[in-house]
């Protein structure tokens, strides 16, 4: 396959519409849409009257911030930190691309944990529990972005599904954005029916620590596939995933304390 389409989407003037932040916003549109159906739902039970709408489009304002700046922040640590010291105006150009789903991870936590701290009346899974599946659908839609904008590449490989980025060079590729977006997809497929089936009964904390040991290790597998740079004598690892295993182990962490509590009781 040949992939040479331009990733604006529209030219209006001075202003540009690319299919990646196309894809970002209706991501974040449709999360916002089934948190707030979910959190409906679960209100619908007389033990969860702590969640209310009013207080979910607070913090959703919290997670956006969290998540823009954490990802920008994220991207220019973990990757790029000697340009943007000697190029510090670059810092504030989010347009121009550079984000990392580690960092947005990471602001995502923090801003949670701000909300937390400012509304002590929520538990620390009242709402987290809902979100983990919701972010499932941005996590999945910006990996078609990047795909359109014909970056973060897989590695070279002679496989018949192989894309050819004529932006970018002339190699057949991985399209490790695909496989991005295919993961998530999953991952909603597999999150949303059981929280549907689960959400009366589940233990809090339960979605939250399976979506990171889910999301975490799906994402240290695809990155075997992605040209990304290899730490020689760190296991031969990239930064995405030394970046996914802390991510993992507090997935693991949460659900083994949640099943210690439900052997103790």
């Amino acid at each position: 396959m040949i992939w040479d389409i331009n990733p604006v989407l529209l030219n209006l003037g001075p202003l540009e519409i690319r299919y990646y932040g196309v894809f970002f916003a209706l991501g974040l549109y449709l999360a916002y849409t089934l948190a707030r159906f979910m959190i409906t739902l679960k209100r619908s039970g007389s033990a969860h009257k702590n969640l209310s709408l009013e207080t979910f489009d607070k913090l959703a304002v919290y997670l956006i911030i969290g998540l823009i700046v954490g990802a920008r922040l994220g991207h220019i640590v973990f990757y790029e930190l000697d340009y943007y010291l000697a190029h510090p105006v670059q810092i504030i150009k989010v347009w121009e691309g550079g984000l990392s789903s580690h960092g947005a991870a990471i602001g995502l936590l923090i801003a949670y944990a701000l909300f937390l701290w400012r509304n002590k009346k929520n538990h620390l899974f009242d709402y987290a529990d809902i979100l983990v599946v919701a972010v499932t659908l941005p996590v999945s839609l910006i990996r078609l972005g990047n795909f359109f904008n014909s970056e973060l590449l897989g590695r070279e490989t002679n496989a018949p599904w192989g894309v050819v980025f004529n932006r970018v060079d002339d190699f057949s590729r991985h399209p490790s954005q695909l496989y991005e977006f295919g993961m998530g997809m999953m991952l909603f497929a597999i999150l949303l029916p059981l929280w549907l089936k689960k959400y009366k009964t589940a233990k809090p904390g339960f979605f939250f620590g399976l979506f990171f040991v889910l999301y975490f290790a799906m994402r240290f597998v695809v990155e075997f596939f992605k040209d990304f740079l290899v730490y020689e004598g760190f296991f031969d690892l990239t930064i995405g995933q030394m970046l996914s295993l802390p991510f993992f182990a507090l997935g693991v962490a949460v659900l083994i304390k949640i099943h210690a509590k439900s052997k103790r009781a």
